[in-house]
């Protein structure tokens, strides 16, 4: 059974918006950002820092 403060939070990909690669996963609370996540990380095949948007 989960955690009662848990139910919320579930887990997202996020890809790099210039090479289209998923690289991370993170998780969110859907209830506080229902809108697409989007944060600036590190992109592997890139090496620069990135955009990384939230995909299904």
């Amino acid at each position: 059974m989960a955690a009662k403060g848990k139910e919320n939070r579930i887990l997202v990909t996020l890809a790099c918006n210039e090479c289209k690669e998923r690289n991370y996963i993170t998780s969110k609370n859907k209830r506080n950002d229902p809108e697409r996540l989007e944060l600036r990380k590190y992109c592997p095949r890139c090496r620069q820092p990135r955009p990384h948007r939230e995909t299904k």
